[in-house]
């Protein structure tokens, strides 16, 4: 085969494969995705196969013994018919003294009706043996049927010609006046004619339609028997998957139940000795879990309710100690240096203790589901312009508000978002190693983002997994610059989360860190695209960003799923 040859024949045969997976993709899709997913399709399926391959092997050897058998009864029964018919006709010719042409035309047909009487067939055909000498008063050959004379082979008649055995057979096909083959046999054999004749070569043919049409019978037969077989099998197996997978149903249904809340969820006995041990185990994890989470529910309440009931103790207290502090403060001219500055430090101390019990009470009111939104149209840009000029006199670095959008009021709770974007550039500013922040506004048709960039320290992949964590630190040993409590970021991540938000963040150690808030513009929508990158464009194309082609940086956008609003 030549390279070109070779190479349509690759082609068609890729354009036959697509073809079928064209055809089959719509049937065998389904099933494909269900035999991956399902255990019981996957039973059924194999057992189906096998026992499909069981009965059309069982099949198929009944059908070839009763086959073989019925042929060889009545091949058997034709050579015996034939045995009988040849020797009454041999006999018949023995007793015969006919000389004459005539004479021997009229024994060869006695003997044809002597054949014919004796068998049970009734296609005889008789003629002279080929290679003797001619004799002028031979009787011609004659036959009672058209369809053996054609039927008769030359390797049969070379046979019966050679005598070898006293019977020669051949299994033959008859073709029927209406065309349809028939099968049958044909028996060959000699007998000799007095008076000089000669040999005679006797063939008998045996019809076997009547075999065949058994034979047909009993395919049928079979064939209706292994369709019942197939049906009942198949009702079955499937009548005993769904009793053997009813026990793994009704795990997996009181499993999803008791997922979705329902701490009284149970799995029934299924009345085995193996599967009742599975749900008397189930059982009794689920009241091991209902008891433990009705203790940590109330360990949480109670644990909400100190807070609460703490945080509000202390304010008499503090608010005692801070009148004592100021009163302290006012007079602090004739005290001496290191008296005044023990005054200044508790002064300093009760801001921190006071914003401390303040951030106390915002987590239990959100532990406790009590926070409220007092919203109203806020211009995002203006709001993070007046946070970063409060806050610009306490960082070393440049604090850069770059407004690429967001000029639009979106309904916000103005309060809680300025708070979100002080912890974000306070925090920017404890960590920044006295860098330049900066902080962007964009928007699109669904949302607004506010991210804050520093090129501080940065955070390992590993914190960065805790950094909204409450009282939680990268690095404890670090000084407060600001005096936080350990609480903004988790706070900031619940006001988010309040407005239907998400706050993120990205870090990489040595190279900074960026917080990105992102909030939908309206409230029937379920997801929204961020119109600020999470990781820094100059980040992004020095680590070879998918996003970044030919030198510039494709943003569309990233798509944030809401997780729902409390």
């Amino acid at each position: 085969m030549t390279r070109a040859r070779r190479s349509r024949f690759l082609t068609a045969l890729r354009r036959l494969r697509l073809r079928w997976l064209r055809f089959s993709e719509p049937v065998l899709g389904g099933f494909r995705a269900r035999w991956r997913r399902s255990l019981m399709v996957r039973t059924m399926t194999v057992t189906g196969l096998v026992t499909g391959f069981i009965v059309l092997t069982a099949g198929l050897f009944i059908l070839g013994s009763v086959a073989s058998d019925l042929y060889s009864s009545r091949q058997e029964q034709a050579l015996q018919d034939s045995a009988r018919a040849t020797l009454a006709a041999q006999r018949q010719i023995d007793a015969s003294e006919a000389s004459d042409r005539g004479a021997l035309s009229t024994l060869a047909a006695s003997v044809r009706r002597t054949v014919r009487d004796t068998t049970s067939s009734q296609m005889i055909y008789l003629r002279r043996q080929a290679g003797q000498e001619p004799f002028a008063d031979a009787p011609p050959p004659s036959f009672t049927s058209a369809l053996l004379p054609e039927a008769v082979t030359p390797e049969l008649s070379h046979a019966v010609e050679e005598g070898g055995a006293a019977q020669h057979w051949q299994p033959v096909t008859f073709i029927e006046e209406d065309g349809s083959p028939s099968p049958g046999i044909v028996v060959g054999s000699s007998v000799t004619f007095p008076a000089g004749a000669g040999t005679y070569d006797l063939f008998i043919g045996y019809n076997l339609a009547d075999t065949q049409d058994t034979l047909s019978f009993v395919q049928r037969t079979l064939l209706i028997t292994a369709a019942a077989m197939m049906a009942f099998i198949g009702v079955l197996v499937w009548i005993m998957s769904r009793i053997v997978f009813r026990p793994i149903r009704s795990a997996a249904a009181a499993s999803r139940r008791l997922a979705s809340g329902e701490s009284d969820a149970r799995m029934p006995l299924q009345n085995d000795e193996h599967f009742d041990v599975l749900s008397e185990g189930f059982n009794d994890m689920a009241e091991t879990l209902q008891m433990r989470i009705g203790e940590l529910d109330q360990l949480s309440e109670m644990q909400q309710r100190f807070v609460s009931d703490v945080s509000h103790e202390l304010r008499t207290p503090l608010t005692t100690v801070r009148l004592a502090s100021q009163v302290l403060q006012s007079s602090t001219q004739g005290l001496e240096p290191g008296q005044q500055r023990a005054v200044e430090v508790l002064g300093a101390q009760i801001d921190r203790f006071e914003s401390l019990l303040e951030d106390l009470l915002e987590i239990s009111r959100y532990d406790a589901g009590r926070v409220t939104l007092e919203t109203e149209p806020t211009n995002l840009v203006s709001l993070a312009t007046e946070v970063v000029e409060g806050l610009q006199p306490l960082s070393r670095g440049i604090i850069e508000v770059r407004a690429l959008g967001g000029y639009a009021p979106i309904d916000v709770d103005a309060r809680r978002i300025r708070r979100i974007v002080s912890n974000l550039v306070g925090n920017a500013i404890e960590h920044g190693e006295g860098r330049s922040i900066l902080v962007s506004i964009d928007s699109n048709a669904s949302a607004i983002s506010l991210s804050v960039r520093d090129w501080g320290i940065g955070m390992r992949e590993e914190d960065l997994a805790h950094v909204f964590d409450r009282f939680w630190r990268a690095d404890p040993s670090r000084k407060r610059t600001l005096g936080g409590t350990g609480l903004g970021l988790a706070i900031a991540q619940e006001d988010a989360a309040v407005h239907g938000g998400i706050l993120e963040a990205w870090s990489q150690l040595g190279v900074g860190t960026n917080f990105r808030l992102t909030l939908p513009r309206g409230e029937s929508i379920t997801d929204f695209m961020s119109p600020l990158p999470l990781i820094p464009d100059d980040i992004a194309v020095e680590q070879g960003d998918p996003r970044v082609t030919g030198g510039w940086l494709r943003r569309p956008g990233r798509r944030i799923r809401k997780e729902g609003r409390r």
